[in-house]
């Protein structure tokens, strides 16, 4: 039977899977080196009105240091060291080509105010901190609805234009096992395809988050990937996900909210944190997973919505193709 879907993704929840890090990352990053003086750092904090820098060598992250940092090193006469005697050396960060989603992840798991960003590389890209994010989702919302529109009204007609006795569309994405640089790129696909086909923007935010969602499970518990197929109909959208191994031994327990498997490194990164089935489950309008030990697991999600017209011929405000 169908469940009737009991999450609302905003067009903000959208946005946060959407968008990359770099897209709204500050990229020009005050910074100093190990041999900086407390001193001069002390400086530095006062003209810039910062709270910490990255410290680096060469284009290299190597640590960061911070206004209690300063404060320590005041309180304890130390302010003729350096910057590398008072860093901390093991930072978090972030990489530019991840989505923002792992951003508000990592600052609420562990109560940051900013991360610095590197590319894949480990060369220090740019900086991020919340009132960034905020900046860019709001420009962002800012986009040119009328262009949007325009192109929605030339391409909703598409399933009007074609006579068959079922027409569909069909998308087929493969997702590599471990491939978080990518993660979240068939989604975001999806989401497009759905939106260019006249998909209702509450339609494309639900699709796009069960579609991420389903796309990090393969990314992060699977050995080999697997395979993401999307059916496009006039009057629903049906997705299937399925892998190889290593299958799920027990699917009860891992619907329960904050139940994962994911080792302590994924957890790190701001995956794994045990809400992915769960947003899946709330965002469709029915799912079904199978899986077995050994065998892999098979995954189906359906987002359905009401022909443009109802029987009293008035157009319904729900998602519509």
């Amino acid at each position: 039977m169908s469940a009737r879907s009991t999450l609302e993704v905003t067009r903000l929840q959208e946005l946060i899977y959407d968008l990359k890090i770099k897209e709204i990352m500050q990229c020009d990053v005050i910074t100093v080196t190990p041999q900086t003086p407390m001193q001069e750092f002390k400086e530095l904090l006062r003209l810039k009105r910062i709270s910490g820098t990255p410290v680096v060598e060469g284009d290299r992250l190597v640590g960061i240091i911070s206004l209690e940092d300063l404060i320590k090193a005041l309180e304890r006469g130390e302010m003729n060291a350096q910057v590398g005697d008072k860093m901390t050396r093991t930072v978090k960060t972030l990489y530019a080509d991840e989505s923002v989603v792992q951003a508000v992840n990592q600052m609420a798991r562990l109560g940051f105010g900013r991360f610095p960003i590197v590319n894949r590389s480990g060369q220090l890209v740019g900086i991020l901190t919340r009132g960034d994010i905020i900046r860019g989702l709001l420009r962002r919302l800012q986009l040119n609805y009328q262009e949007v529109e325009s192109q929605h009204y030339r391409t909703s007609h598409l399933f009007e234009e074609i006579v068959s006795d079922q027409t569909s569309l069909v998308l087929r994405y493969r997702v590599q096992a471990g491939d978080f640089s990518r993660g979240g790129t068939a989604s975001s696909h999806i989401k497009r395809a759905i939106e260019r086909l006249g998909g209702k923007p509450p339609l494309a935010r639900r699709v796009a988050v069960a579609a991420y969602e389903s796309e990090m499970n393969l990314i992060i518990h699977t050995d080999q990937g697997g395979e993401m197929v999307v059916e496009i109909q006039p009057d629903q959208v049906h997705i299937v996900v399925t892998d190889t191994g290593p299958g799920i031994p027990d699917i009860e327990q891992a619907m329960r909210p904050g139940f994962s498997t994911a080792p302590e490194w994924i957890r790190e990164m701001g995956f794994g944190a045990g809400m992915g089935l769960i947003n899946i489950k709330n965002c469709a309008d029915e799912m079904k997973l199978e899986s077995a030990v050994g065998a892999g697991t098979h995954l189906e999600i359906w987002f359905r919505f009401s022909p443009p017209t109802s029987l009293t011929g008035e157009k319904k405000e729900e998602d519509l193709l």
